[in-house]
């Protein structure tokens, strides 16, 4: 350890302040500077000899401290460290599954069972060797009309003596972290009592891994939403200007007073928080985002020949975005020509997604840093097709959504019991519970190089 400055007996420099010249009359030096000649020069005065003595070691013994120190503290070259290299997916959109024809169910697992606790639908989805032999999942070529030579996949239901509907249920086989999810539809299913979606999930970790509804019909909704659903601390309250979507956000109100069980129409609020567990919101209600027009769902939908569901969902650009495109006003040309050349085997011929093309989408979500929602709310998800009917949602909201239907069947004023008995009855609507899918795509950015940041030592 170098000596430190008040640890060395140094003899004080009172000769100095006598006015003892230090240098012999004549000699030049630097303003300031001790001339180096004086130090151990003999004079002939002795007085002035050892005066002169007394500051030369003075002065020495100072710059041995200063050079000791230089050293021990090290001499700080200037260094130029660089960050290892890293990778971002920022790049442009890749094709990485393209689901159609007859190979569009080789993307999927059928679920076998009845429906989940939580959504506890009127049905038994089946495996796929009984929903291919009953005509429930299938492959068609379309060979009149103007679809003529089109093949598409049709999935639907079926009636059963014990009551619940043998339905369908795919649950995709890739897991994705991020991605761009294309859904090109001619029909869905519609109707009272009917409940169908496309969803992203992880069931097994299910809120903790996230839910995203990208396409959700309930009884006859007319209306697009996408909804978020996820566990604590995922909030978008504001955090979505308004210039990022066109849609607004759903809303609650008439919860029932936890003390009191009398619906509370006091309160309003925007459904802004994701978390299924949020206060003054409807349990699992999440985030919603609604389209501001009222023909991008159900009937109005399918009398229009469908469209384009797109969900985006971008954690390095730090958001979820939707578009819903129904086909009579028309595609984006970067949308069709995605889509048209999705099947060719040439990546080369494959046209990118460019999502910056399509216009402002209805429905936006900030997750990631600087947001109200981190972006490990949602991750390991697969892609979810099923049809369900009544259950939890379709079948609390029969009475209010399909009063005609829930007077004829109101089974004690229980409005699931109610539908149940409505489904079970066969309709003729139910004629309209189908999927007819051109194809799903899935795309997701590339991997690009981050510029690594290099930082100097030594400044």
């Amino acid at each position: 350890m170098p000596p430190q400055m008040g640890e060395v007996g140094l003899p004080h420099v009172e000769a100095a302040a006598e006015g003892t010249p230090l240098m012999k009359e004549g000699e030049k030096s630097a303003p300031g500077l001790v001339s180096p000649l004086s130090f151990g020069e003999e004079s002939k005065d002795p007085k002035s000899s050892g005066k002169r003595k007394v500051v030369a070691i003075v002065v020495a013994a100072i710059f041995g401290i200063l050079a000791a120190t230089f050293v021990a503290t090290g001499f700080k070259k200037k260094t130029s460290t660089t960050q290892p290299q890293t990778q971002k997916a920022t790049g442009p959109y890749s094709l990485v599954e393209c689901q159609e024809g007859e190979k569009f169910f080789d993307y999927y697992d059928f679920y076998d069972g009845p429906d989940s606790l939580g959504s506890a639908g009127y049905n038994v989805y089946v495996g796929r060797d009984r929903a291919t032999s009953e005509g429930l999942a299938n492959v068609t070529t379309e060979e009149e009309g103007e679809e003529g030579g089109e093949t598409f996949v049709y999935m639907q239901s079926r009636p059963t003596e014990r009551g619940p509907r043998d339905s369908v249920r795919l649950e995709g086989k890739r897991r994705f972290e991020r991605g761009l999810f294309l859904l090109d539809l001619h029909h869905m299913p519609t109707g009272a009592g009917v409940w169908p979606a496309w969803w992203l999930t992880d069931e097994e970790n299910w809120p903790d891994n996230g839910e995203i509804d990208i396409l959700e019909g309930v009884n006859r909704q007319t209306v697009a939403k996408t909804a978020l659903h996820t566990s604590d601390r995922c909030s978008m309250y504001a955090q979505v200007p308004p210039w990022t979507r066109t849609g607004y956000w759903d809303s609650a109100t008439g919860i029932p007073n936890t003390y009191t069980g009398e619906p509370d129409f006091r309160t309003w609020k925007e459904a802004d928080d994701c978390w299924n567990w949020a206060a003054h919101q409807w349990f699992n209600q999440g985030c919603v985002t609604i389209d501001s027009r009222n023909d991008t769902l159900g009937k109005p939908m399918n009398d229009n020949g469908g469209g384009v569901y797109a969900l985006e969902w971008d954690p390095e650009n730090r958001y979820i975005r939707s578009w819903v495109f129904p086909r009579n006003y028309g595609l984006p040309s970067n949308l069709v020509d995605a889509m048209e050349t999705a099947g060719e085997s040439d990546a080369e011929k494959r046209v990118a997604p460019n999502t910056t093309s399509w216009g402002v989408p209805y429905a936006y979500f900030a997750i990631g840093d600087s947001t109200g929602c981190s972006a490990d709310h949602f991750k390991n998800m697969r892609l979810v097709f099923n049809l369900a009917f009544c259950g939890n949602v379709a079948g609390n909201r029969f009475i209010g959504d399909c009063p005609d239907e829930a007077e004829d069947f109101m089974v004690k004023h229980d409005p699931i019991r109610s539908c149940n008995a409505y489904i079970k009855s066969e309709p003729k609507e139910l004629e309209e519970a189908y999927w007819k899918i051109k194809g799903v795509y899935v795309y997701e950015r590339e991997m690009e190089d981050v510029k690594p940041s290099t930082s100097e030592d030594g400044q």
